[in-house]
């Protein structure tokens, strides 16, 4: 399916990733498929470092291929999750930001699938408000290495991750204010402890809360200029939100797709259900929503992999936010299309009714995003 606004390269990639996302999930569920199989032969082929520097084994694309790749995995049924953190947000950063050894150590393994890195910022009495982030940084005088301490929680994917790139803060020594900065910390670190959290989502990638008790780090550890801040930041927030809008337009369109299928085929009186209005209009409309939505993910992407970082953090958050909302529409619309059978596990929706809700909550509320929109782009003042 794909867009006036794709070149030919774009869709023969987008042909190829679905074809691979069929033959992986076949007529099984969300749940069901093989993710580290999936994960296996996505690196061979080249997609999941497609967004990645050739020099270091990449494919030389962007956001654009990687969202992508995404969104015909997740209309496949089966959605990689830990490609909006390892080659979105670390990838990225370590790319723009990294030094030279940490480009070596790091970049071919998340081009190739052999290495993954997981990406810690929340925090437990942070939540949306990043100035609020706890986790400090300080150096060691007689060693000059870091020390890292603070919490993390809802952080995906810790437990088959070979490091965790984590969002600390040190202090300004001009100002004394606390400035973020990003810190490689492996998984095997002492004092770096995880504990699972319990979560009603079913998912391949699990959520944990990390614990950083003065975790010692070389000082090549941190990623990139310790007073670029914010910059180096965004530059792996913006491609999180354009990643997450690619999940949750995938999702939709497999609902969308089951729904339509069995809409065809489900005859209660003389016709299919799917020539009633009742049913057939609200798929059309779902259908609407997710191509605008996609058409705004690909504006993000486009502006992004342009290097128009101001532009792109606008249309990221516009992307994210459509695409949430119509990834539940879509879902709901879907499991009502199917009455009964859709919360059925035969036909694999009625878990998305929880994982569609994930796109409108993470990696930003649907409520920050009004809020950025407001004040960024409608220049109207803070209530807070």
């Amino acid at each position: 399916m794909s867009t006036v606004l794709e070149t030919p390269e774009l869709t023969a990639l987008r042909a190829a990733v679905s074809a691979l996302g069929k033959r992986h999930a076949g007529s099984g569920t969300p749940r069901d498929y093989d993710r580290a199989g999936l994960w296996s032969e996505a690196a061979k082929l080249g997609y999941l470092g497609v967004n990645l520097p050739t020099e270091y084994g990449g494919g030389g694309g962007g956001i654009a291929e990687l969202s992508l790749v995404l969104e015909e995995l997740g209309a496949a049924g089966c959605p990689l999750l830990m490609m909006v953190v390892s080659p979105a947000i670390c990838g990225t950063v370590i790319a723009r930001f990294g030094t030279d050894d940490q480009k070596q150590q790091w970049l071919p393994g998340l081009a190739d699938g052999t290495l993954t890195m997981a990406f810690g910022i929340t925090e437990p009495d942070a939540g949306s408000n990043s100035h609020r982030i706890t986790t400090t940084a300080r150096r060691d005088p007689s060693t000059g290495d870091w020390l890292l301490t603070g919490r993390k929680v809802f952080i995906s994917g810790v437990d088959i991750a070979d490091a965790t790139l984590i969002v600390g803060r040190t202090e300004d020594s001009r100002t004394g204010r606390l400035k973020p900065c990003l810190f490689i910390v492996p998984r095997d670190a002492p004092g770096f402890q995880r504990s699972q959290i319990d979560m009603e989502l079913a998912a391949h990638e699990k959520q944990f809360e990390l614990t950083l008790d003065d975790v010692r780090l070389p000082a090549e550890a941190l990623v990139g200029d310790e007073d670029a801040g914010l910059l180096q930041l965004f530059a792996g927030l913006n491609p999180e939100r354009i990643m997450t809008a690619a999940f949750a337009i995938g999702m939709g369109r497999y609902a969308l797709t089951k729904a339509i299928s069995y809409a065809q085929t489900r005859q209660v009186w003389k016709e299919p259900i799917g020539s009633h209005q009742a049913i057939a209009h609200p798929l059309a409309q779902a259908h609407i929503e997710l191509e605008l939505a996609r058409l705004m993910m690909q504006k993000a992407a486009a502006l992004y992999d342009a290097g128009d970082d101001l532009g792109a953090g606008e249309a990221a958050n516009m992307a994210k936010y459509a695409a949430a909302e119509a990834c539940v529409k879509a879902v709901d619309q879907s499991v009502h299309t199917l009455g009964g059978n859709g919360l059925t596990r035969e036909y694999g929706l009625a878990s998305l009714i929880t994982a569609a809700r994930v796109a409108r909550i993470a990696p930003v509320s649907r409520e920050m995003i009004l809020n950025f929109i407001s004040h960024q782009s409608l220049g109207l003042p803070k209530s807070y």
